[in-house]
């Protein structure tokens, strides 16, 4: 049976985390390049119905798409790497395939039938793999199947997969992400790992058309050659992955090894063209050779996990970039600052930025850092809680409402500066409840922000539930915070600025989810820049 559209099966091996989301961006990168439309989708199989409710300690960040889609960490490197918006359809989670079959049995859509695994799930597995090209916008689409081959949750992805495989004979294929470790005491690579992987993958019915070997050590032909003899692949299909410098380096070194050749060749599309990644190559240019340098203090509650801010990080890279700066960044717990050592934990930072989050923990240190920012002039950007932070401190130091604070963490407070949002009061579920997805904002001239954007009217996209409350605005505004962005049809706060400080900003949306490698984010490419102008006074 044939298709207009390719699909490539991107499964992994031996352990997780071994970068599969990256091999499938830098991959989708390549082929986009050479002219193909390609979009990238993530199958979780987790029950949740999505990442939304789930700890960042669990799971790292969760990124939210233009359509309001809580969604896994990976889409953000797959938006990053393409430059192309991702959305609901792009993430499908165990529960969400459960649930819709379930709901189809209760309203009597499978007219009496028993509902099993197959063909039931695996039907609707497969139906959410092909619904990104039913319209025809996509010549290749990429599926990266979370976790590992052989886990008992992502059975029911296998088995969908391998029947796709037949289905589909000319415009599928499964990429294999495996590890070929090296043994210190032996003093060698090891290539076993790697051959029960694929051993696991073939006793469920599937044989991988390319194998994709992260190494610490370069891959010889004799290695990749015993690889391919016990794996049932040509030695060209072993694909060496080793470790780069940064995850903007993978592109080109899977280009190197011919991966979007071999991928091409295999689903029957045509190589004449060759990528242009002029752009893509300016920027890792521009990013290893800096001219200047900044360090920038991350406050938050998730600092011993990286990937719950992974967002930020990679906008504070694009920016940077931007500004031919490398940014380092200080991870700071938020619940290590008091009002003693705030001074010991800051004074060396060149800017502050105060990170989005929910809950009481940490929010008193994430206050005592905006604290410190606003009174010893450091360029700062709050964004979300962060944003809340700003108004909290304001009003508690300069208007002296000691009991000001967030109807989140004190709902009896007398001056809840952050309240509720209205349509929230009647929410009773977690999940998928929030003020999610993107929305517009009106920009205020003569203002920071303003200046950032260079333009009157922005959309960014939002993950929350409280708000500024515009009661109190007229407070603020007289003492020197001012509203500079605002929601044009509900009067939503979404920015605020202090006006008499370098470069103060606090957002209510997140930035950091729209920066791209060829669109650095304004905002941060602007923060980035002026913490630059304010160091250099």
């Amino acid at each position: 049976m044939s298709n207009s559209t390719k699909y490539i099966f991107v499964t992994g091996g031996v352990a997780s985390s071994l970068g599969k989301g990256i091999i499938a961006a830098s991959l989708a990168k390549l082929l986009q390049a050479r002219g193909y439309s390609t979009t990238i989708q993530k199958l979780d199989p987790y029950i949740n119905i999505d990442p939304g409710t789930l700890n960042p300690y669990e799971h790292g960040e969760c990124y939210v798409t233009d359509d309001g889609a809580e969604t896994d960490l990976d889409l953000g490197h797959y938006e990053r790497f393409l430059n192309v918006t991702t959305s609901q359809a792009n993430n499908v989670t165990t529960g969400r395939i459960y649930q819709s079959v379930i709901n189809k049995e209760r309203q009597g859509v499978y007219l009496g039938k028993t509902v099993q695994v197959i063909p039931h799930i695996t039907n609707e597995i497969k139906e959410n793999i092909q619904s990104l090209g039913k319209n025809g916008d996509y010549d290749i689409i990429i599926t990266e199947i979370g976790g590992t081959v052989g886990d008992i949750e992502s059975l029911p992805y296998v088995e969908a997969l391998r029947q796709m495989r037949w289905e589909f004979a000319d415009d599928c294929m499964v990429i294999h992400l495996t590890l070929v470790p090296y043994l210190q005491a032996a003093g060698e690579l090891k290539t076993k790992p790697t051959q029960h992987a694929v051993k696991q993958l073939l006793e469920l019915g599937v044989q991988p058309d390319v194998l994709v070997c992260r190494t610490e050590h370069e891959l010889d032909l004799d290695l990749r050659k015993k690889i391919a003899r016990f794996c049932n692949v040509i030695p060209e299909a072993v694909i060496e992955a080793m470790d780069a410098d940064t995850i903007y380096d993978v592109p080109l070194k899977m280009q190197k090894e011919e991966l979007d050749e071999i991928v091409l060749k295999q689903i029957g599309l045509s190589r004449k063209s060759k990528p242009d990644l002029t752009s893509w190559i300016n920027f890792l240019n521009n990013l290893k050779n800096p001219t200047t340098e900044v360090t920038i203090g991350l406050v938050g509650k998730y600092v011993e996990l990286k990937d719950a801010y992974k967002s930020i990080n990679e906008a504070f890279i694009h920016g940077g970039t931007a500004n031919l700066c490398k940014v380092n960044i200080e991870w700071i717990h938020s619940e290590k600052i008091n009002s003693e050592n705030a001074k010991e934990h800051l004074s060396h930072l060149d800017g502050i930025l105060v990170a989005p989050g929910f809950g009481s923990r940490g929010i008193t240190g994430k206050i005592n850092a905006v604290r410190y920012a606003r009174e010893q002039k450091v360029p700062f950007l709050g964004i979300c809680l962060g944003m809340q932070c700003a108004v909290i401190e304001f009003a508690r130091n300069v208007l002296e409402w000691d009991d000001a604070h967030t109807a989140e963490i004190s709902p009896e407070s007398k001056r809840p500066v952050i309240s509720l949002m209205e349509e929230q009061k009647s929410v009773s579920d977690l999940g998928g409840t929030m003020r999610l997805g993107q929305y517009k904002c009106e920009l205020k001239s003569n203002t920071k922000i303003y200046e950032a954007y260079n333009t009157e009217v922005i959309k960014e996209r939002h993950r929350h539930r409280f708000e500024f409350n515009n009661a109190y605005l007229d407070d603020f505004e007289k003492n020197g915070m001012k509203a500079t962005g605002y929601n044009p049809d509900t009067g939503l706060v979404e920015v605020v600025e202090v006006i008499d400080h370098p470069w103060f900003v606090g957002v209510q949306f997140h930035p950091e989810y729209k920066s791209t490698v060829d669109n650095p984010h304004p905002l941060f490419t602007r923060f980035v820049k002026a913490i630059i102008e304010n160091k250099n006074k």
